[in-house]
């Protein structure tokens, strides 16, 4: 069935040439190899420093990115192990399961073409424009920028779009890279500014692999019953160390160049209360992957309603055009040279590298504020459809909705004006600010869902197929009874229901709320932070004072 499915598949793809013409706006976004010297994003130093980066890293055989269809065509022909329903699909960007999600980073691009001033920021590791993915942020406007592109993008796609943990990703490894230099004499700042120079002047997309299997939860790395649960090395040679492990849940992996390995959230709880034995240290590794790497696979997670994309006519979809992607990432004995490794053993930084990069990432989530105002907008279209836009009821449900989605977006907004340069010159977002921004997430994304099935009608789950509407013999009858208000082409009126649909219970739910929930950290990792930072002995004080409290303050 899913063969013959395949087989009927008829969504359309861009062409696979990777010599598309170039705009005026892709040209301004090349950037050359800046051959003598840059000035280094450290602030207070100030030093010029020489590049290194062309020493480390081939210039990929496609050459650099400018357009959306030049990257389609640079994910072709990697001849990857990839595998959905047990097969292995031999060429992942024309499945089409697998094709919104590649075309949804697509997009990424293409708003780089068309609007230049908000996805591309002039970077001086490169000494040219970037797209603002690759971008390490060099002030509060930067975070702020990337945060306006990311709820643009949101708008665009209505999913994820893939590229936000990479970008966080690197802004976090380059503070964590410099801290630990300073306290080691190491070189791993290094290693990561030839990788940045690198995936900047070829305009790459990196995915950021932080979460590991874990096993039993309870249990630290060493006393797992199986040592593979988290990834770790497990050969060390002259030139470099051998990874082994495996990443779940992983956005976008497999529609990038490269992969950042990092410790996960609950290995960095054990480094950060010393309940460790001397062979953990072996897990606190973190380094760049090429995805194309012979020694790793790819296992596509299910979505719900996946397979409708393998149905001819896209209608039943909801969305045909754009989606999200998770991965299992098998590392089957990875070789990683050591300039590629920006973290090895030095396990009082994992912490400090995993909370810096949830700061950066979960005030990333007001990308869900730009998907959140493509489900409004579909619930205002469908009350319409009804005939229904004008009773009370009907606008106080949309102004609900429009409160929520505000809410998430002007705190993460907030976090990210309040930016402050980290001891490396980058610049990062209020850390509490970033924290309650997610929190936010996990919630008010549900209720926007609740209140948009709500205006939607039963219809939105009770809807006869696309093949229906289509029947000679049936499809009329179907057509008149789904008439709505006068003028309303019931065709419309279906793809409004689909969409809301996909978006509340379908594939793309999948990105809108089990990601709300769970992407960066589930609700109680925020908890612990916002209680951590929330300075709640000084707002004792504060109310002492007011009150003119004479008496010492009690521990809590």
């Amino acid at each position: 069935m899913r063969a013959a499915l395949a087989r009927r598949a008829v969504l359309a793809r861009p062409a696979p040439s990777a010599a598309a013409t170039r705009s005026r706006s892709a040209q301004a976004l090349e950037a050359p190899y800046v051959e003598e010297t840059y000035v280094a994003l450290d602030r207070d130093r100030r030093h010029a420093a020489p590049v290194a980066f062309a020493e480390s890293y081939a210039a990929p055989a496609f050459g650099r990115i400018s357009t959306g269809d030049q990257y389609v065509a640079s994910l072709r022909g990697r001849d990857l192990p990839v595998y959905l329903f047990g097969e292995n699909i031999d060429e992942f960007v024309d499945h089409p399961i697998v094709w919104p999600s590649v075309n949804a980073v697509a997009e990424t691009y293409r708003l780089a073409e068309r609007e230049p001033e908000l996805a591309t920021v002039y970077s001086s590791l490169i000494g040219g424009r970037v797209h603002r993915f690759a971008h390490i942020c060099e002030s509060a406007e930067d975070v702020v920028a990337q945060n306006r592109m990311q709820r643009k993008m949101g708008q665009l796609t209505g999913a994820c779009f893939q590229r936000c943990v990479g970008q966080d990703c690197m802004n976090a490894s380059w503070t964590t890279t410099h801290l630990i230099d300073a306290a080691h004499g190491t070189a791993y700042q290094a290693r990561l500014k030839a990788f940045v120079q690198h995936v900047q002047s070829y305009n790459l997309t990196v995915g950021g692999a932080m979460t590991d299997p874990k096993g039993d939860r309870s249990k630290p790395p060493h006393a797992q019953e199986d040592p593979d649960m988290f990834v770790r090395v497990v050969d060390r040679r002259p030139d470099g160390v051998v990874l082994r492990g495996a990443k779940v849940h992983q956005t976008g992996t497999l529609n990038s160049h490269w992969m950042v390995v990092m410790p996960g959230q609950r290995l960095a709880i054990w480094f950060r209360h010393r309940r460790l034995a001397p062979a953990d240290a072996d897990y606190a590794i973190s380094a760049a992957i090429p995805v194309d790497d012979p020694r790793v696979s790819y296992i596509l997670g299910r979505q719900s309603c996946d397979t409708r994309s393998m149905e001819p006519s896209g209608v039943d979809v909801g969305n045909a055009k754009f989606g999200g992607q998770e991965v299992t990432v098998v590392l089957d004995d990875v070789f990683v040279p050591y300039d590629r490794v920006f973290m090895d053993g030095e396990t009082e930084f994992a912490a400090d590298l995993v909370e810096r990069f949830t700061a950066y990432h979960r005030r990333s989530y007001v990308c869900k504020a730009g998907v959140g105002d493509v489900l409004i907008g579909a619930a205002a279209e469908i009350a319409d459809m009804n005939g229904v836009a004008k009773a009370s009821h009907i606008k106080d449900k949309l102004i609900e909705m429009t409160h929520l989605n505000e809410t998430i977006f002007g705190m993460g907004i907030a976090a990210s004006m309040s930016a402050k340069p980290t001891p490396a010159g980058n610049y990062e977002p209020d850390v509490l600010l970033a924290n309650i921004c997610k929190h936010h997430v996990t919630r008010f994304p549900y209720e926007i869902a609740r209140l948009a099935q709500d205006l939607a009608g039963g219809v939105v789950v009770t809807m006869p197929s696309d093949d229906d509407f289509n029947s000679e013999e049936i499809g009329a009858i179907l057509k008149k009874y789904l008439c709505a208000a006068p003028g309303v082409d019931p065709d419309d009126r279906r793809r409004v229901l689909r969409l809301i649909e996909n978006m509340t219970m379908g594939r793309n739910a999948v990105g809108y709320l089990a990601e709300s929930m769970h992407g960066a950290g589930s609700p109680a990792a925020q908890r612990v932070l916002i209680q951590k930072l929330g300075q709640i002995a000084e707002k004792r004080g504060y109310a002492r004072d007011i009150a003119g409290c004479g008496g010492a303050c009690s521990k809590v």
